[in-house]
């Protein structure tokens, strides 16, 4: 599978990479073994020609007329996106939604570990909460140094978000999930990703309201 993780893919493509996955695992727990690019459209949302091109970047994934295989699939994306290489994770912020994080800690992925979380809150700093020491942003820099971790989630609000990315970014993590919709200032090489849950969940109503006639699985 090397020769997969070796290709060179257009930015767009290399995001819809675990969109395709996650839904291809879906596929292998109900028993189906292959899928036509307009069946897997239906599912992802996304285009068949789309999904037919963002293929042929890595090659004759499939045959004409007959499909994809979905075993076959999984494996490539899951070598593609180094699935069972180990990840761990920085979590900052821990109100609500960083414990709910923390709790769930990934448990579909053993191999995405939340290993340390921050935040600035006085009241919390120095405590164990949940299995989880809390630390202050001050010692950022050096707690995932210690733990060996590559990538950062925050669920800092929009107000302070800025103060909290520059923090991690200034510590040399180039990989942040975001939580706080609105976009910070990062360096070129910094790989950020928003996850804004009310444009999620407006854009699920707004596909209810309007394609509630025919099957229909939102995945985003």
């Amino acid at each position: 599978m090397k020769e997969y993780k070796e290709k060179k893919l257009p930015r767009a493509t290399a995001k819809r990479l675990p969109l395709y996955l996650r839904n291809l695992r879906i596929l292998e727990s109900t028993g189906t073994t292959r899928i036509k690019s307009k069946d897997f459209s239906v599912i992802t949302q996304v285009p068949a020609a789309t999904i037919r091109r963002d293929f042929s970047y890595l090659g004759e994934l499939g045959r004409s007329g007959y499909g994809y295989d979905v075993p076959f699939l999984i494996d490539v994306f899951s070598e593609i996106l180094a699935t069972d290489d180990e990840k761990r994770i920085a979590l900052v912020g821990f109100g609500n939604l960083g414990k709910a994080l923390a709790n769930n800690n990934f448990r579909r992925n053993e191999n995405l570990i939340i290993t340390c979380v921050f935040d600035n809150n006085p009241e919390l700093i120095g405590k164990k909460i949940d299995g989880y020491h809390i630390y202050g942003m001050d010692q950022f820099k050096e707690i995932i140094g210690k733990n060996g971790v590559t990538v950062a989630i925050s669920t800092v609000p929009s107000q302070n978000a800025q103060e909290a990315i520059n923090n991690i970014v200034e510590a040399g993590i180039t990989a942040i999930l975001n939580f706080a919709p609105d976009r910070v200032i990062v360096p070129r090489h910094v790989n950020m990703r928003y996850i804004d849950l009310t444009t999620e969940l407006l854009t699920l109503i707004f596909f209810d309201h309007h394609y509630q006639k025919r099957p229909l699985v939102i995945s985003s």
